[in-house]
Parts: C-alpha cells; sequence; structure tokens
C-alpha cells in the first residue's frame, strides 16, 4: 500500500497477489509496481458535478458489488422475504448480458471443496443465466423452509449452526476486453475504490462512497474522489451493459469488469 505525494497531494493505494498454489502468485516486484501506478494516477482528484451517468466497476470493485448479489440471492434471507429476489425463480431480473455461478467443483480456487460443511457433495449451480433468475443459493435448512433441494452451499463456522457461503461465486466472463469497454463510454465514472458501500437487500437500495477516474470521450481523463454513487440493486442489474474478459479469482467471490448504464453520481 504506498504513497503518493505531488504538490501537497497525498494519496494511496494497494494491490496484493493471492492463489492457492506458490506458483501463481505475482512476484513482489509486479505486486508493488501495480501498486505504485494505481496510487500515482489518483494524485490531485477532482470533485464533478452531481450528475447520472455510466459506472464502470473494475474488477475489485465490481466483485463487491456481486457480494451484494449474493446476500439477495441467499436461501436464509430468501425464506425470511428479507431479499428483493424472494418468489422470483424463473424471472428475468437483469439483462441478458450477466451470467452468474457458484461452482466448488473448480480445482485449486479459494471456494473449491468436494463436499460442503453439512457434508452435501459440491457442485455448480447456475444462479442466472443471461438475466433469468436459475436458482437461490441453498443449505438443508433453508431449502426445506422453501421447499427445494439444497444446493451444497452450506457454511459453518467454529461454532453454531450452518449458514449458507458461497463455493466459488463468480460473473461468467463476457468477450470485450476492459479497455474496450471504457472505450465505449462518453462521459462516465471507472470506479477503483469503494467506501462504505451499502446495500438493502429488501429494497435494493444501494450506496457508498466511491474514488476512481472519470472517463472523457472513451479515455480515462483524470482522477475523481469525494463521490457517492447511488442506485437501485433492481435496476444496477437490469442495467448492465457489457461484462468484461478480465474475470481473476483472487478470492471466492469473483467478477470481471462490468459496466453498469447509468447511475446517480454525488459530487459537488
Amino acid at each position: 500500500m504506498p504513497i503518493a505525494k505531488d504538490n501537497g497531494s497525498m494519496e494511496r493505494d494497494y494491490w496484493h497477489s493471492a492463489a492457492r498454489s506458490a506458483s501463481r502468485i505475482e512476484s513482489a516486484e509486479q505486486v508493488g509496481r501495480i501498486a505504485a501506478e494505481r496510487a500515482l494516477r489518483r494524485l490531485n482528484p477532482r470533485r464533478i458535478p452531481t450528475q447520472k451517468a455510466p459506472v464502470v466497476f473494475e474488477p475489485r470493485t465490481a466483485r463487491s458489488f456481486l457480494g451484494d448479489l449474493f446476500d439477495a440471492v441467499s436461501g436464509s434471507a430468501i425464506y425470511r422475504h428479507a431479499s428483493f429476489l424472494a418468489g422470483m425463480l424463473g424471472e428475468r431480473i437483469a439483462s441478458e448480458a450477466l451470467t452468474v455461478i457458484d461452482d466448488a467443483t473448480i480445482p485449486g480456487l479459494f471456494g473449491s471443496t468436494p463436499f460442503d460443511d453439512e457434508g452435501v457433495a459440491a457442485r455448480r449451480t447456475i444462479v442466472i443465466e443471461r438475466g433469468l433468475l436459475k436458482s437461490y443459493l441453498l443449505n438443508t435448512y433453508s431449502a426445506r423452509k422453501l421447499g427445494l433441494k439444497t444446493t451444497g452451499n452450506a457454511s459453518r463456522g467454529i461454532t453454531g449452526n450452518a449458514g449458507v457461503g458461497p463455493g466459488n461465486f463468480f460473473i461468467e466472463a463476457g468477450e470485450m476486453a476492459a479497455d474496450k469497454i471504457i472505450s465505449g463510454v462518453r462521459q462516465g465514472l471507472y470506479v477503483t475504490e469503494l467506501i462504505g458501500a451499502s446495500a438493502n437487500t429488501v429494497t435494493g437500495d444501494y450506496s457508498a462512497g466511491a474514488a476512481g477516474l472519470w472517463i472523457e470521450n472513451g479515455e480515462l481523463a483524470y482522477p475523481v474522489s469525494e463521490i457517492t454513487i447511488a442506485g437501485n440493486l433492481k435496476q444496477m442489474l437490469m442495467n448492465v451493459e457489457q461484462v468484461g474478459a478480465d474475470l481473476e479469482f483472487r478470492a471466492s467471490i469473483a467478477a470481471p469488469t462490468l459496466l453498469i448504464r447509468e447511475m446517480t453520481i454525488s459530487g459537488q
């Protein structure tokens, strides 16, 4: 986590590498170089006017958004009617660009396991297929409450009953490179950091402090900070226009670059 300074401006950013095998860890030099580049590009940020504009989430911040979606498809939230997706199986809840999968059977990833914490065999579950809600994620208790079958997503701590947890929960990669997605945005926000992100799984309301880079005519023009992005998960899912090809697993929840057609950006 380097700190960059220039003419009184001080910014920091970070980078890291994580893998289940040593051979897949990035070199210290590469991690340091990327962290430094990310910190330097944030120097001398500007404030922007409040507006509605396209928002591009880089993979690191798209992962946070996907974590909120996991909470909404968790069986424990569904049977308690604490999710805006309750009763929505088989219905369109997102754009056709979006496919979301939970798969604990992929070898060597962070959420890979032969069975869940109730001994149920691990499996691949398509949660959203081209925008259609195909499945919730369930342990045996939530499945029984909903009259469904477990998806092998029981997750247990040291004590207490099993809850619902992810295997490898990810957005299926698209075909477009991240720079091509950015080049297609005339004016918008490229989000590189979320601060205090909050999502209400009952109503879908979403807001987060953010920092990143402003896009002008398809190029990353200058850094921005002290802004808030807001929307509703229902509309954000329907407004997913592009999914990047840059899916990378640095945790059990992973996402590529995402372009959301429009969100409210609160600035000056």
